[in-house]
C-alpha cells in the first residue's frame, strides 16, 4: 500500500510506535497489559465493597426491619469508597511478570464474570 496505507493506518490506530525497535513493542505491550490487570483489580474492588454494602444493607433490614443506608448514603459511601481505591489501582506501574503471563484473547463477558467471581470467592 506504500505512503498512503501507513498513513491511513496511523489514522485509524489507537496507538502509534514511531520506531522499528523491538524495545518499544515490548514497552507497548507491557504497558497495555498493566492497563488490562489494573482494570481487572479494579473491578474486582469494586464488586468487593459493593457486595458487602449489599449483605450488610439485606442483613440489617432482615434483622431490624428499616434499612440503615438509602440510596443517597450508598451513593456516597461509593463515592467515597470509589476514590481512593481507583486512584490506587489504576497508578500500579508495569511489572516483568506481566509479560510471562499468556496474551489474553477475546473471551465472552460470561467467562470473565466466572473468573471475578473465582476471585471474589479466593479472598
Amino acid at each position: 500500500m506504500g505512503i498512503a496505507g501507513t498513513e491511513v493506518a496511523k489514522e485509524s490506530s489507537g496507538i502509534i510506535i514511531l520506531d522499528d525497535n523491538f524495545v518499544s513493542v515490548v514497552k507497548v505491550v507491557r504497558w497495555g497489559r498493566s492497563v488490562y490487570a489494573n482494570i481487572q483489580k479494579f473491578i474486582q474492588f469494586q464488586l468487593t465493597i459493593n457486595v458487602a454494602v449489599l449483605i450488610i444493607n439485606v442483613v440489617a433490614a432482615i434483622s431490624s426491619g428499616s434499612i440503615p443506608l438509602t440510596a443517597v448514603l450508598l451513593l456516597w459511601v461509593n463515592l467515597i469508597m470509589d476514590t481512593p481505591g481507583a486512584l490506587a489501582l489504576a497508578t500500579d506501574p508495569p511489572t516483568d511478570h506481566l509479560m510471562r503471563r499468556a496474551p489474553v484473547g477475546r473471551r465472552l463477558w460470561s467467562a470473565e464474570l466466572v473468573w471475578m467471581a473465582k476471585r471474589l470467592l479466593t479472598i
